[in-house]
């Protein structure tokens, strides 16, 4: 599985590339398919109504005849990929169940 990583107001450094790589590389056991593409998209949004930073986690697949998507936001970016590996795991197994 290909993973593309993208940003907003954000640095990708090593370290957050290498986390984001292993989580998502690891939800590759469960897909049907293997030559996929991974878009994960992580920023730091605006505070808004909340104190301190919040930072989102978006990760999206194509799969033959379904896109699957899942978003989290979470006051910790690692603690946010975390969240939406786990959501992201939870569709898989539906999908694959109803295939």
């Amino acid at each position: 599985m290909e993973i593309s990583i993208k940003t907003k107001n954000i640095t990708l450094n090593s370290p957050l590339k290498v986390f984001i790589q292993e989580k998502i590389g690891s939800l590759e056991k469960f897909l049907p398919e293997k030559n996929l593409l991974a878009e994960v998209e992580i920023s730091k949004t605006t505070k808004h109504h909340n104190k301190g930073d919040v930072f989102r986690a978006e990760l999206q697949i194509e799969l033959p005849q379904k896109l699957l998507r899942a978003e989290s936001t979470m006051e910790d970016l690692r603690v946010a990929i975390v969240d939406v590996k786990d959501k992201f795991q939870v569709q898989i197994k539906k999908y694959s169940e109803t295939r």
